[in-house]
């Protein structure tokens, strides 16, 4: 189906920082594909929707259990860029049979998608993206996991740029995702744990070779790499501070830093690689491609059909050598092994 012929695309929040991104985003990957922008503003959303072309914009109200969106299928699919403790949003997607992706939610506050979903497995696909940088991190990791026979270890790094926090709703995310629970979880010696004590923190070298102080964190990698590899110990550190740039003098940058160790492929001998992955623009802009990506797929745009009714996390819809590859197209540097 010609993407121009499909009903809009309903992005809430598209009109913040990293769903604006995102928003142009799509339109790059799919020039006539019908946007709408919604926000509480509706002069930030239509500004928004002039930007990208083919879009309009609407007022969103996730107070209401129709979001003040008139009756009939007026949309094509739901993407929704904060935390929407209503579960309105998700009861509209599903009520209309609109797939639905949501980025917000850390690994131990699922809950209410999860039964959402069960309550109406056949209603509407659900694509938790909440993945770091909705994907990113993830897609990285079982790319480089190939060159493996078996992974043993996963540690992935963050470096957060402690001004690129993105807009509010961001903010609120991150606050409440490192306040409201006491520890991260991960899984260590074959066994899921909540972090505490030595193993809520880790020490790890930037992509400078700066020595970082991380803390255990919750987005839904470690979920997904548990469920996709046989390592035995997987775990997320976040470092919020300065990045290797901005001590450069330059502008902030994102860093995702992916640590494996098993048995190469290559040898069948134990060994340990490891990547950078560097965004000059920040985490905003890999965000927007992941979620772009997560709603090409639902709408089966590319990497096959439209996707039926379940309950779905990123790697399990999206081939990660593809991910990557739109990543690096949309700036994203790889580097094996030294510095970025």
């Amino acid at each position: 189906m010609p993407a121009s012929s499909i009903k809009p695309v309903l992005i809430i929040g598209g009109s913040g920082v990293v769903g604006a991104q995102a928003a142009k985003a799509l339109r790059r990957l799919h020039p006539e594909l019908p946007i709408s922008i919604g926000g509480r503003d509706l002069a930030k959303a239509e500004a928004v929707a002039r930007e990208i072309g083919q879009a309009d914009a609407v007022v969103i109200d996730l107070s209401r259990a129709d979001l003040g969106q008139p009756a009939g299928g007026r949309y094509s699919a739901v993407a929704m860029f904060l935390k929407d403790d209503t579960m309105h949003s998700l009861d509209y997607a599903q009520a209309n049979g609109l797939p639905y992706l949501s980025v917000s939610s850390a690994s131990f506050e699922i809950g209410p998608e999860v039964a959402w979903f069960i309550r109406k497995p056949k209603s509407a696909p659900v694509l938790m993206a909440s993945n770091w940088l909705a994907g990113a991190a993830t897609f990285a990791t079982l790319h480089f996991a190939a060159g493996f026979e078996a992974v043993e270890t996963i540690e992935i790094s963050l470096v957060l740029d402690e001004k690129d926090m993105g807009g509010p709703a961001a903010y609120v995310d991150y606050e409440r995702i490192t306040q409201a629970a006491a520890s991260a979880q991960i899984l260590k010696n074959g066994h899921w744990i909540w972090a505490t004590g030595d193993d809520a923190a880790r020490r790890f070298e930037d992509s400078a070779g700066v020595e970082q102080q991380g803390q255990a964190y919750a987005p839904l990698d470690v979920l997904s790499l548990g469920a996709a590899t046989d390592a035995s110990a997987i775990r997320v550190d976040l470092a919020v501070g300065e990045s290797a740039s901005r001590r450069r003098g330059e502008p902030f940058s994102t860093e995702i830093i992916v640590e494996m160790s098993g048995r190469l492929k290559r040898n069948g001998q134990p060994g340990r690689t490891r990547h950078v992955l560097v965004h000059p623009g920040g985490q905003a802009p890999v965000t927007a491609v992941g979620v772009a990506l997560g709603i090409e797929r639902l709408l089966g745009l590319a990497g096959g059909a439209a996707v039926p009714p379940g309950l779905y996390l990123p790697d399990v819809l999206i081939e990660p050598g593809y991910a990557l590859r739109r990543l690096q197209e949309a700036g994203l540097r790889v580097v094996e092994g030294g510095l970025a």
